[in-house]
């Protein structure tokens, strides 16, 4: 039994994420809009790593689009640049699920 709890987590550990290449596109962009972001601000790599108490190669990772990174470090790192606000946009905008409501509630489900 313990072996099995063993195996199962080191397969959650391991488990890849895949992205369609457009979908990966997309986080990179975000990424490469971070890293701008940074020097705009004229901050190096390690001030902001260690403002956002993450490693500087998850640093690195992020500015790369890294689709492994926690959410949790994006923000961080959003929020040592003042941009924590932009995660708030975040499926703000659900055009589809509202269609979807509307329809329901216009009766046609």
């Amino acid at each position: 039994m313990l072996y099995l709890l063993i195996l199962f987590n080191i397969n959650m550990k391991t488990k890849k994420r895949i992205l369609f290449p457009k979908h990966l596109k997309i986080i990179q962009i975000v990424g490469e809009n971070i890293k701008l972001a940074r020097k705009r601000r004229k901050l190096t790599t390690i001030q902001v790593a260690e403002r956002a108490a993450i490693d500087r190669t998850t640093l690195y990772q992020i500015e790369k689009g890294a689709p492994s990174v926690s959410m949790g470090a994006y923000f961080n790192v959003l929020r040592v640049l003042g941009l924590q606000d932009d995660f708030l946009k975040l499926a703000a905008e659900d055009k589809q699920g509202r269609n979807i409501q509307d329809l329901e509630l216009l009766g046609g489900n």
